[in-house]
């Protein structure tokens, strides 16, 4: 996971202070890159990982109290990381709200329908999870086409979860981002920023699952297993798993590669990057039928 193009390479990881936000941020910070971290909500637990970020050399880390909702905030995002580094490289949309926090007092295993959901959080998750990544890559795009080069990773979600019946809107606004993201790299074709997907590929144990002993809940896992059908995997998966495909996506060498979709599940470290990377990348669907 050697990528000499990182070192003070520019990265803004929203939802960067726990869960899969904060296990990239560790990586990329060790990987010497300069790292900006936001959050839109826990400001303790955001300083707190950028703390522990910043004490383990390579990179520099910094973090800043930022709904991705508020468009004014995504503009001061940009300008504080160009202050601070004198550039955006790297954008990760990983902040996302939970398909839970619309069913008050209901869990999963409740299973929910549409018609029983909070209609103000559920506008909220929309705001986050779909315009979010949208105003986040439109701050930053336009410098980044200027300087020609600059990475967009949204962060997704396995197939079948786009469909979980007890998920709220949270499937379908992955969806919608996963097909934005076609959009966007399609119209950035050639000019130097790519914009690609990457998903753990099966539910990870971070705080948007429900339940006790967040970071403690993942079984065993091993990249030597093989590809397998998203959604299939027993158990929860590591936070780990997507540390490979994004410092790869994020480095020079990924640089040919625009409007892909990568499973981070099915990247296998012990592989040279081209063939984990081939390995990872899902199949493209050309105009989707979800009915």
């Amino acid at each position: 996971m050697s990528h000499k193009s990182l070192k003070h390479r520019a990265i803004i990881i929203t939802g960067g202070g726990r869960g899969l936000g904060k296990a990239m941020a560790r990586a990329f910070v060790l990987a010497g890159a300069d790292v900006m971290i936001t959050g839109g909500r826990a400001a303790a637990e955001l300083e707190a990982a950028r703390a522990e970020l910043a004490v383990l050399g390579g990179g520099r880390c910094v973090a800043m109290l930022a709904d991705v909702a508020d468009a004014a905030a995504c503009e001061r995002v940009v300008a504080a990381t160009e202050a601070q580094f004198g550039k955006v490289d790297v954008l990760i949309n990983n902040a996302a709200r939970s398909g839970a926090e619309v069913y008050p007092g209901k869990g999963y295993a409740d299973q929910p329908r549409f018609w029983e959901a909070d209609v103000q959080v559920y506008r909220d998750l929309v705001l986050a999870n779909v315009t979010g990544p949208f105003m986040m890559a439109r701050a930053v795009v336009q410098c980044m086409v200027e300087r020609g080069f600059g990475r967009i990773i949204n962060i997704s979600t396995s197939r079948p979860t786009m469909l979980f019946d007890a998920g709220g809107p949270y499937g379908p606004a992955k969806a919608a981002l996963e097909a934005s993201s076609r959009i966007w790299a399609r119209q950035l074709e050639g000019s130097g920023v790519t914009v690609n997907v990457l998903l753990p590929g099966g539910a990870a144990d971070t705080a948007l699952i429900p339940g006790d002993n967040v970071g403690q809940r993942a079984a065993p896992w091993h990249p030597e297993n093989g590809p397998q059908p998203e959604g299939s995997y027993a158990g929860l998966l590591p936070p780990e798993v997507m540390l490979a495909p994004a410092l790869w996506l994020a480095s020079d060498a990924s640089g040919a590669v625009n409007g892909g979709r990568f499973v981070g599940r099915n990247w296998d470290p012990a592989l040279p990057d081209a063939q984990a990377a081939a390995a990872a990348r899902a199949e493209s669907i050309d105009q989707p039928h979800i009915m």
